[in-house]
């Protein structure tokens, strides 16, 4: 199964409400996003990573997500400078790169990774069906926290039977070449899986209507709210205030 090793750990933050939790992470995001001043941002970032630590993660898993996340931000690095107008900086092959661009670029990578640390800390950490709950306790429409928790376990499923089929796959002989013959094996593997997760959602959904499912979303794990809970919230509450004030009122860029 796809291991989600984030929602495994037993720091601090595991043990505040999921309500809270998301709530302050979308209200820090929102903070994060409109800071317009670079000492905001590492500011932000810094809070993040705190954040981060407090949760305790696999610095592994860590690495891996926030190395996804920036190849699409050195895309910015490569691009920004070159097409943002202002003073030159330096120049490649003729096209001029400008101080403006490189800062912009630079702001927008402080901000990203701050938004991306703040929700491996306080939503990463949240397994998928308490997610769910909390998402409809916080008003998300129920079909979309009903698609959450059923694409989740969708894909765990065709990610396991892929395995296997794969697996059977080697027993018989197969090694993948640059062929006709091994893409038609690609093509009928790829429409196998999709066959059998067919198969598979309409047993899932006649097994959960003979088990008295009406369309509401219900969790073993009850959401109880603690005092630290809503300390926290406040907490994060008035953080994200302050980040957004110094953000957009502070030190121009």
């Amino acid at each position: 199964m796809i291991e989600e090793r984030l929602q495994h750990g037993h720091g601090p933050l595991h043990r505040l409400d999921p309500r809270a939790r998301l709530v302050a992470a979308t209200a820090w995001s929102v903070a994060a996003a409109v800071i317009q001043a670079r000492p905001a941002a590492w500011a932000a970032l810094a809070a993040s990573a705190l954040l981060l630590a407090a949760a305790r993660p696999p610095l592994g898993e860590v690495a891996r997500r926030l190395g996804a996340v920036n190849v699409f931000i050195a895309l910015l690095w490569v691009l920004m400078p070159f097409s943002t107008p202002g003073e030159p900086a330096f120049s490649v092959l003729g096209l001029a790169a400008t101080r403006q661009g490189l800062e912009l670029a630079a702001l927008i990578t402080l901000k990203s990774n701050a938004i991306v640390l703040a929700f491996m800390a306080l939503v990463a950490t949240i397994p998928v069906q308490d997610l769910g709950h909390a998402l409809r306790k916080v008003g998300v429409p129920l079909k979309l926290a009903l698609l959450l928790v059923f694409t989740h376990r969708a894909v765990q499923a065709m990610a396991g039977e892929f395995r296997r089929m794969r697996q059977a796959m080697t027993v018989r002989g197969f090694v993948p070449r640059s062929d006709l013959h091994t893409w038609r094996a690609y093509a009928c593997l790829a429409g196998m899986i999709l066959v059998r997760g067919m198969d598979r959602a309409e047993r899932v959904r006649e097994a959960m209507l003979c088990r008295g499912f009406t369309g509401e979303l219900r969790s073993i794990n009850p959401l109880a709210a603690r005092p630290v809970d809503h300390l926290f919230l406040a907490a994060m509450l008035c953080a994200s205030a302050l980040l957004a004030w110094a953000g957009l009122w502070g030190t121009a860029p």
